[in-house]
């Protein structure tokens, strides 16, 4: 096998071509030498004159923002303190790139994709401005095991061959931009590096084309743009559920594997608690968490849950199935805007290879006052509340990144993006919430009166919806809960019902309201005890697979429907009480066990009690009717 060999990433052996010529906080304006051609996008390294503090070359990454005749202003990615002008520039020529290749599970990157661990092990827990370190450890060894051979024909994306990466088989492909249709020149198995030669591609006038284990990959470019326009890769619309195994969502408003969703909150709603818990019981093959600007102690804890919790689906450690983007708020603020696209571009690889991949990003808030940022500094003209005239654009093109890809091979890949947004004050109709509920199919609103009175989780049911609802109740209907579409539109009416009753009874009082009433009242209070809280501290509750959730909503609307024969309020308010607590007991009992099947059975004998006349009511007190009758008298 050849000996390993650096891909031409171009920014360790180019020399300078630019100079700066003006500084103002983290942008840099250059000159660029004669002939020299600056593109937008490009990467770009800024070489101060004065030497770091241990006499070391810092290089400053950077990002050509905007072309201007004969000069270009670079997003500078770290602090400039110290840059001055007339400091050389290296231009690379090459876009803002991420390394993909195996590895990247369980591991932990900045937003710019610098492996955070191999750079504390080497400086310390502060780290030097400049400091650099591969994106994937050139020393691990991974076992090659060819797909092809040599004289195969081969486009771009095409399976060369796979690796074993932790629980997955990693498809080591064609470089994605190739063009056209090249011959396998040879293609050797054994154990590689990231940086070895496994084989080489000949393409067209004798050209010659290494392929290693890791390619690099532009971060603002979608991965399978050029795929999909040379038919390569086809976009299917999504149609199966992201399973969470939370109730609320999976049941009432649903993510489609490949769809888009949104949880925006106030502070204190359990955003972060919510995210961490679909992450850790999502049905998917990779999750890609990027912390973008949150608090450095929220992100530890994160990495170390991750650590020490089971990956429900895969076993081992749930950290090996997750990769972790980070740029807390003590990080550079320009590197938040870079952070989601790298993130996205490693969901991206990693859907090519026919998985189901979750990306959950906290929070686009702090992504889009970076973007904020940058705008403000460039000058340009601001629009509403000093966010950037182009953030809808911005938001609607990052969600689109998300979908389901089938490959050349038939092999099918999906990529969900669930963003978390902080609106201040809790107000949705600040405009980066606003863009992002117009880009998304699933809006999963926090309520901080819910979150008050701990009702976990703290998903709003009147505010939230998903506009992918009747596709996937559609699945679950083929799927063998063909009443699941019904019950789900009952139990919605219900929760409407109990809070216009809840509304009236805070202002006439409980005497103000009919019997009838009261009782829709508590029956939309037990649903949402029952069904739409969860704990996330019970091992069994935390975590309700798709036939729990059915069953238990059949349950529910039974209590529902059940006609009882009740006198007065307080009797209503007891029977309710002890139905409560059953349900919430029920909830707790593992299925197939012992106390599951006497607390349904203590359910029912309440039930019926309570729908006897004489056996839970006073003499000559008649049947209340259930909530369908009374939708259907015009008289009530």
């Amino acid at each position: 096998m050849p000996p390993p060999a650096e891909p031409a990433r171009a920014d360790a052996t180019l020399e300078p071509s630019a100079r700066v010529i003006a500084v103002q906080d983290g942008v840099a304006s250059i000159r660029p030498e004669p002939g020299v051609a600056v593109a937008k996008n490009a990467a770009a390294l800024l070489l101060p004159s004065r030497l770091g503090p241990d006499g070391r070359q810092e290089r400053l990454l950077a990002e050509v923002l905007r072309v201007r005749g004969s000069e270009a202003d670079l997003q500078v990615f770290e602090s400039t303190a110290g840059v001055a002008v007339g400091d050389p520039v290296v231009l690379t020529g090459r876009p803002l790139s991420v390394r993909l290749g195996p590895g990247l599970l369980g591991s932990l990157f900045d937003g710019l994709q610098r492996p955070l661990e191999a750079l504390a092990a080497a400086h310390g827990t502060f780290l030097p401005r400049g400091a650099e370190a591969p994106p994937l450890d050139p020393a691990a060894r991974w076992a090659f095991a060819p797909a092809v051979r040599s004289g195969d024909r081969v486009k771009a994306g095409d399976v060369l061959g796979t690796v074993e990466e932790r629980h997955i088989r990693h498809r080591i492909m064609a470089p994605f931009d190739l063009d056209g249709c090249w011959t396998v020149l040879w293609i050797e198995a054994g154990v590689a590096g990231v940086l070895d030669v496994v084989a080489e591609l000949g393409g067209p006038g004798g050209t010659r084309r290494p392929v290693r284990l890791a390619q690099d990959w532009p971060i603002r470019t979608p991965l399978p743009a050029g795929l999909l326009a040379a038919g390569r890769a086809e976009r299917l619309r999504p149609d199966r559920p992201l399973v969470t195994t939370l109730r609320i969502i999976d049941t009432l408003f649903p993510v489609a594997l490949g769809g888009t969703a949104a949880i925006p909150g106030p502070f204190g709603a359990g955003k972060t608690v919510l995210q961490g818990l679909i992450a850790r019981y999502s049905e998917v093959d990779v999750v890609v968490s990027v912390a973008c600007g949150e608090r450095a102690g929220e992100v530890v804890e994160m990495i170390r849950d991750f650590a020490r919790m089971e990956d429900p689906r895969h076993g081992g450690a749930l950290l090996d199935r997750t990769v972790i983007v980070c740029n807390t708020s003590s990080m550079p603020v320009a590197a938040r805007e870079a952070s989601i696209y790298t993130g996205v571009t490693i969901g991206e690889y990693y859907r090519q290879m026919g998985l189901d991949v979750l990306l959950i990003a906290d929070s686009t808030s702090r992504w889009a006052q970076a973007l904020r940022e940058t705008s403000g500094r460039l000058e340009e003209i601001p629009g509403e509340e000093g966010y950037p005239a182009y953030l809808d654009s911005t938001i609607r093109a990052l969600y689109d990144r998300a979908g389901v890809i089938r490959t050349a091979d038939g092999r099918l890949g999906s990529l969900t993006i669930i963003g978390a947004v902080s609106p201040a004050g809790g107000d949705f109709d600040e405009p980066v919430t606003r863009s992002t509920l117009a880009a998304v199919r699933t809006f999963l609103g926090l309520s901080a009166d819910r979150a008050y009175k701990r009702f976990y989780p703290a998903i709003d049911p009147l505010i939230s919806w998903s506009r992918l609802e009747e596709r996937l109740l559609t699945h679950w209907a083929r799927a063998g809960a063909p009443a699941l579409a019904a019950q789900v539109q009952t139990l919605k009416r219900l929760l409407r019902e109990g809070e216009d009753i809840a509304r009236l009874m805070r202002v006439t009082g409980e005497e103000g309201i009919t019997l009838a009433d009261f009782v829709r009242l508590e029956k939309a209070r037990f649903a949402d005890a029952v069904f739409l809280q969860q704990d996330a501290f019970d091992p069994v509750d935390v975590s309700a697979p798709p036939a729990r959730q059915q069953a238990l909503l059949a349950l529910v609307i039974e209590v529902v429907e059940r006609p009882l024969a009740l006198g007065d309020k307080d009797e209503v308010r007891r029977l309710f009480q002890r139905l409560t607590a059953i349900g919430r007991n029920l909830n707790y009992a593992p299925d197939g066990s012992p106390d599951r099947a006497r607390l349904e059975a203590e359910l029912r004998a309440e039930l019926d009690r309570a729908s006897t006349p004489g056996g839970g009511a006073p003499a000559g007190e008649g049947i209340l009717p259930s909530d369908a009758e009374v939708r259907r008298s015009p008289d009530t």
